[in-house]
């Protein structure tokens, strides 16, 4: 570009509207009263499930069903009681299912208005991001690659636009659009952009789609599922021990109704019929303090598997690095400077050596920073209000840095050079060509040819007529600033007597005017967030489309690998070169293109890995959907890479795909936790019923008062169980195999040693009371509750914690509802019972205490074995 064909000391700060943002749009005024009248562009939300259709499906439960059959029978017989017990027992498990279904109802609402996509529009003449639902017909659409599109429009403007309209046609062949052609809502912009009016929203328009995709479900979770195959077995187990023990009580001449109820009052309480609750629970507040901690989950089973993540694939622009891009250094054949400044800001200035340049130093450099400018479709927009707000990027962050640089040099703004220069034609840039050139017209008439993209794609004798050795110079020079971490641009120009077409035509015979460095600095938490990730025992890896020397440089100041040779990155190009490479022995992965960033995930996956991959861009896509877990960056993301995610990052931190991890075991250490408290009680209580007689006891336990342990054990103080602190030692143990049986790693050996506790304690009390002539029926119901609340408290991972204050609470409760039950004399005629005295009192206390110290001990002696 010559100097005549723009005076270069013009305006200094670039302003929207660019040069595809043709009109003004709307204005707000407008676009809020077309709101009113059209409504919200959004589908009908699907009618809520009626109450009593909630209440059927929890008694349709297999578990449930075992308790409806356990009443009908103690009605036929007389035993109203326990028929009372019983339908308590049915109110209570059905309430907090009903309760828990609605809670992830909302939650699902809440998580889709909070993911809902999002559109660029053009309104009072400026860019604007506004939630999809607020498109009004009229609208001017700003299209970009990854954008889903926000409704029904028509097309005023496209360049290169390639649209993916499968899920409205069933066609996997992207199609081309043209001016004056029209496009759907829910359709997904594959390459290049456009601008488009809509014309059709909300029910009149294909927006549903998108509201498809965000449809949470209610699908069983892998987890759920195989808790559910898990309690088939355990029912099975114990309706025949149940059955051998109402044989053994026929034999013994005990009547066999009593029997029959005693039998199927046992099954019911041996089997943790309040699991399902209590995994609701977890995943249900493991997700809503992830959205507290910036990580949305869209679908429910990535709560579990988060637990199980062993490999972090992260990506690098505003992951590990801080996503705000700043030139800091440019180099011309004619010379260098550094740029001075911070952020998008458009003040600083140049220097070499720290002086100021003369204007004859400034004229290449101004050249080059112009010519990036005009291939530029990115705008800078002022702080809302002032300081501290800070300037910021409308489109391409790397784009708005060229913008801000150019403003530091005294370059004129957007607006001055696409009126002095329109634009006529473009080849967009995409990650195959990794260059975007387009062309001007000159005011003489003349056609300029800006150009810009990787060096590779640019230092290359087919688009530079440069001698070999000026060409061989610059790709040093690059090699030299990647090194340094920077991601380096070439830029090119060129003055045409005739316009080429297509815009790619021209990519030939141009003058190298030189390179731009632009930095992303590390963020702050990167390397902190990294260590973090090793402690827990999941591999990072870094995979990306910058140069090699850049992604080792970061990786370096991260720490993601040692300060070692570069030979530790495999690039796209040698990836492909060697299809038998190890990817799996590999932390740094450049210059990568979609399909190799699919075949590094599978990779892993093939290995055993549980992966999880964070992205932003729609080439992310594929990707992400791969993954075990998809981590798209919510601020910053395409809509793309939102809906193939299964985890939001709303802050865009890596740091929380880490404090998500530790949900997600701590949800998982929390049903394991249960599910040990649960099962060893109800084995205990089987075993209480059928070692009792053999100790004199001839009936251990009435029905009413078994169904009475069950409600006050696996009820409030079960599920409050789902709700406590991550362990001190969870992030710091390696992730758990994702094939684990959930009984594996100790919890079979755990739940017998504590079953046996709980029986040899309760049984101990209770024949105590027997030889003291007290109620010892009484006394072994109130020590085998006792017990069993006793271990509710010995295995917790925090046990002075006040993070949960809901289980200490709610073991008081049922230990008072304990006591209610032999003093009350509604309590006493329903469940048999009768005052026992302090004598009573203290042999269940020490027996519940006994259990305590048993649980505690237990704990301890499996941690250090870990």
């Amino acid at each position: 570009m010559t100097s005549r064909a723009v005076d270069a000391t013009a305006v200094r700060a670039p302003v929207p509207p660019g040069p595809t943002q043709a009109g003004a749009g709307l204005t707000q005024t407008e676009a809020e009263r077309r709101l009113v009248r059209y409504g919200r562009n959004e589908v009908s939300p699907p009618r809520p499930t009626p109450l009593y259709r909630r209440v059927l499906a929890q008694l349709r439960d297999p578990l449930i069903m075992v308790l409806l059959g356990a009443a009908l029978l103690t009605i036929l017989i007389g035993d109203y009681p326990d028929a009372v017990v019983i339908g308590l027992v049915i109110v209570v498990n059905t309430t907090v299912g009903v309760a828990q279904e609605v809670r992830a109802d909302r939650a699902v609402a809440a998580l889709s208005a909070l993911s809902a996509p999002h559109a660029r529009v053009l309104r009072d003449g400026a860019a604007h991001e506004v939630p999809a639902a607020l498109v009004v017909p009229g609208d001017t659409l700003l299209l970009g690659e990854g954008d889903i599109v926000a409704a029904d429009a028509d097309l005023t403007e496209a360049s290169a636009l390639l649209m993916d309209e499968s899920m409205l046609t069933g066609e996997s062949e992207p199609v081309d659009k043209a001016p004056d052609g029209t496009v759907s809502a829910g359709t997904v912009v594959v390459r290049g952009r456009g601008t488009a009016t809509a014309t059709a929203t909300g029910a009149a328009s294909a927006l549903g789609r998108i509201a498809s995709l965000l449809d949470g479900g209610h699908e069983p979770t892998p987890l759920q599922k195989r808790l559910a195959s898990l309690g088939r077995v355990l029912a099975a187990a114990t309706i025949a021990l149940c059955v051998l023990f109402f044989a053994l009580g026929l034999l013994r001449g005990l009547a066999p109704g009593t029997m029959a109820v005693t039998a199927i009052s046992l099954a019911v309480a041996a089997v943790p019929e309040s699991l399902p609750a209590v995994v609701t629970l977890a995943l249900a507040l493991g997700a809503r303090r992830m959205a507290a901690r910036g990580a949305l989950v869209r679908r429910l089973p990535a709560v579990e598997t988060l637990g199980s993540v062993s490999v972090l694939a992260t990506d690098k622009t505003g992951t590990l690095t801080e996503g705000r891009m700043v030139v800091q250094h440019l180099w011309t054949p004619a010379g260098a400077a550094d740029v001075s400044g911070t952020g998008y800001e458009p003040h600083g200035e140049l220097t070499r050596a720290g002086r100021s340049l003369t204007p004859r130093e400034l004229r290449p450099l101004r050249e080059l920073l112009t010519t990036a400018a005009l291939c530029n479709d990115a705008s800078l927009k002022p702080p809302a209000a002032g300081p501290p707000d800070a300037w910021t990027a409308v489109g391409d962050p790397m784009e708005a840095a060229l913008l801000a640089a150019a403003a530091k040099a005294d370059c004129p703004g957007p607006a001055e050079l696409h009126r002095a220069c329109p634009r006529i034609a473009e080849a967009p840039f995409d990650s195959l060509r990794k260059r975007m050139t387009t062309l001007h017209h000159l005011p003489d008439g003349n056609v300029l040819v800006c150009l810009k993209g990787a060096p590779e794609a640019v230092l290359t004798p087919t688009v530079l007529a440069e001698p070999p050795e000026a060409l061989e110079r610059a790709r040093r020079q690059a090699a030299a600033l990647a090194a340094r971490g920077f991601r380096v641009l070439a830029v090119a120009g060129a003055e045409r007597l005739w316009q080429p077409l297509p815009a790619a035509d021209a990519e030939h015979g141009l003058r190298l005017l030189g390179l731009i460095a632009i930095s992303d600095p590390p963020k702050a938490a990167a390397a902190t967030t990294l260590a973090a990730c090793r402690a827990a025992g999941i591999t990072p890896v870094l995979i990306t489309g910058d140069h090699p020397a850049t992604a080792h440089a970061i990786a370096v100041r991260t720490g993601l690998v040692g300060d070692g040779p570069a030979e530790q990155v495999l690039t796209g190009p040698e990836l492909a070169a060697s299809r038998d490479a190890d990817l799996t022995a590999v932390r740094v992965f450049a210059r990568t293109d979609p399909q190799q960033k699919l075949d590094i995930v599978r990779a892993w996956r093939a290995g055993g890995a549980v992966t999880a991959m964070t992205g932003d861009g729609v080439n992310d896509g594929p990707a992400l959907r791969q993954a075990d877990i998809g981590v798209a960056m919510g601020a910053r993301g395409t809509e793309v890479a939102r809906q193939a995610a299964d985890l939001v990052l709303t802050d865009d931190e890596l740091s929380t795909v880490v404090a998500a991890v530790e949900e997600g075991r701590r949800v998982y250490d929390n049903i394991r936790r249960f599910l040990v408290y649960a099962m060893a009680g109800g084995a205990a209580e089987i075993l209480v019923m059928l070692i009792g007689p053999l100790l004199g006891l001839p009936l251990p336990l009435r029905a009413g008062q078994i169904l009475w342990i069950n409600l006050l054990t696996h009820g409030l103080t079960g599920v409050a169980m789902g709700a406590e602190p991550v362990s001190p030692q969870a992030m710091h143990r390696p992730p758990r195999p994702a094939g684990q049986h959930i009984l594996a790693a100790g919890v079979w050996q755990r739940l017998l040693v504590l079953a046996s506790a709980v029986t040899a304690v309760s049984l101990l009390a209770g024949t105590a009371a027997h030889a003291m002539d007290l109620p010892w029926q009484s006394v072994l119901f109130l020590a085998l509750l006792g017990s069993q609340l006793g271990v509710a408290l010995g295995l917790r991972a925090r046990l002075l914690t006040r993070a949960n204050l809901f289980l200490p609470a709610s073991v008081a409760g049922s230990a008072a509802l304990a006591m209610a039950a032999l003093h009350v004399p509604v309590l006493q005629s329903l469940l048999e019972t009768e005052p026992v005295g302090w004598t009573g009192v203290w042999l269940a206390s020490a027996a519940a205490l006994a259990a305590f110290l048993a649980a505690r001990l237990l704990r301890g002696a499996f941690r250090r074995k870990a």
